[in-house]
Formats: structure tokens, sequence, C-alpha cells
């Protein structure tokens, strides 16, 4: 990648409320492009601008359904037969990232298709946030900037001024997470042993720790179903603690994640802005990451470290 190469910015349809903030951010617009549709619904991608020789960055979350990840490949693909020279795939939120290994036979290892499948589309770069599991950045044999909710977080967490604050893990996989969060607060970390059913469904739920007299913070990754978030809540408060919030970066938000988030003993949610969500849930409070996205793209044009975004 040439230095001082043209910058262009583009947003697929689905995330294109973000991407327009994440512009605002870096100080320029959105390049052009429309999405023809067929009758049938098949689309096609025509960027209205020229990319040739250009540093193109394409911003699509791949929530579902799957046209927002064929939108992102087809996005890519037209760059990339446009001469692009660099061509890097910003997706804040990287859907299918719960399949990170084979945890039953004859399934698929989901995560490493979709890493396979954007390098065949053209994508030089991968940049994304929060990954179910950091390992998936080895999948790729692309460069992989992997940004980190704590430097939206943790300023929140801060402006709320909360003492005797207590960091809960909401499963056992989440631990060193919660555990980062803990040590910038100079807090304890309890755990939320879980057993599951089947996907979505659990079958058992046991705090581990003492949270008696403490302001609990659940942090993780992905609220979907909500129904992990919200039994750990109920039980949390079960046993004594004061109140408990939760602070998720993707709010896939299925099923009835709404009631029963609404219904549960949580004082709020708190979610990044990498997938819509809908309005009228007073507990939910969006914060945006356009400027941690903004910033990021500045370091790659100028071959800046990204850590220094970490907090």
């Amino acid at each position: 990648m040439p230095l001082n190469t043209k910058v262009q910015l583009f947003a697929g349809e689905a995330t294109r409320f973000l991407a327009e903030e994440i512009a605002q951010f870096y100080g320029q617009p959105l390049g052009e492009m429309v999405f023809e549709r067929f009758s049938d619904g098949e689309y096609q991608p025509n960027i209205l601008e020229s990319v040739r020789g250009g540093l193109v960055f394409f911003i699509q979350s791949t929530f579902a359904p799957i046209d927002n990840l064929m939108e992102l490949m087809m996005m890519m693909d037209a760059a990339k037969r446009a001469s692009a020279d660099y061509v890097v795939a910003v997706i804040p939120y990287f859907g299918f990232s719960r399949q990170d290994r084979k945890d039953k036979p004859r399934v698929s290892i989901g995560a490493k298709l979709v890493a396979n499948i954007l390098e065949a589309a053209g994508a030089d770069r991968v940049m994304t946030m929060d990954l179910h599991a950091p390992q998936i950045q080895g999948f790729f044999d692309i460069p992989v900037d992997h940004l980190d909710n704590s430097a939206v977080f943790v300023p929140y967490i801060e402006s709320l001024q909360i003492d005797n604050v207590l960091f809960a893990a909401p499963d056992v996989g989440s631990s060193k997470r919660v555990r980062n969060f803990a040590k910038k607060f100079d807090a304890d970390i309890v755990i939320c042993d879980k057993h599951r059913k089947r996907a979505n469904e659990i079958a058992d739920l046991r705090v581990i720790g003492d949270v008696s007299g403490r302001h609990v913070i659940i942090i993780d990754d992905i609220v979907d179903t909500a129904n992990t978030l919200c039994t750990a809540a109920n039980e949390i408060m079960a046993k004594g603690a004061l109140s408990v919030r939760a602070m998720c970066t993707h709010p896939v938000m299925s099923g009835k994640a709404y009631e029963r988030i609404e219904n549960s003993q949580l004082k709020e949610l708190v979610v990044c802005n990498t997938i819509p969500i809908k309005a009228g849930c007073d507990k939910i409070k969006v914060l945006s990451v356009a400027q941690l996205f903004a910033n990021a793209i500045n370091c790659v044009n100028e071959y800046n470290s990204i850590s220094k975004l970490f907090i």
C-alpha cells in the first residue's frame, strides 16, 4: 500500500447510518454508490466514481440476513475489478463469529469460511470490533485490525461515578475480557457459570462469587436473545446486589430480547451502534463507535499503530 494513497469510504446499505457518522468524524463524505435491483431480488452494487489506485474502505456489518455479507463481497469485487489499489473491509460486527470451532461432529466452522470468502472477494485488510473469539484473527492470511470496546465503555463507566463496583462475566469464556475491565477499575470479578441444553436455551446458571452490597456490571461482546443476560441479572440481584447493568458491544437482539430486557432486573443495557436497534426500550442506551473507527481508518492510512486507540 503506497503512502498517501487516495482514501475513499463507501457504505453498504445495512450500515449506512454508522458509515455516515464515521465519514463525518473522518472528515470526508462517503463515496457515491447505488445498488441496482432486479425484480427477483438480485442486486448489483455500482460504484459511481473512480477508485483506480485508491485506498478504499467498505463499511458494512454482516448481521442477518446473509444479503449483508454478500453485499460487502460484491462491493469489494467491484472495486478490485475497477483497479482499486488496496481494499479494506470495515466490519463493525463480524457475523458468524460464534462459529469459531467444531464443538460437535459434522458442523461448519462458519467464521473460517467467511474469512476465506472475504479474502477471495478481494479484501486486503479487515477492520472489526470485539470478535466473539479473538483467535478468529488467525483465520485470515491478511492483516486484521481488532478494535476493543474499552475505548467506548470505560469512559461511560467512569461517567457513572459508581462506588463499590464489581464486574461480572456472563460465562466462563468471557472471564478474560471482564478481567481486563476489572484491572482498569481495580475491582473484583464474579463469573456466571451456565449450562446450555442447546443454542439460546439455558439449562442452569449459577453465580460464582459474592455480589451482595455491590453495583455489578456485566460485560459481554454480543446480546442476542438476552436470555443469558437477563437470567444472570436476575440471579445477581437475588443474591443481594445493589444494582446490575450490562454492557454488550453488539446488539443482535433477536427473538424476545427486547421484552426480556424490559422485564428483567437490569438497570440499563449499554450497547454500541454496530447493529441498528429498534426504538422503544427505555433501558437500552446506545453508544457510538464512529469516532473509534474513523481514528482507526486514519491510522491505517498514515501507517500508525492502532494500539493507541485502546484504553
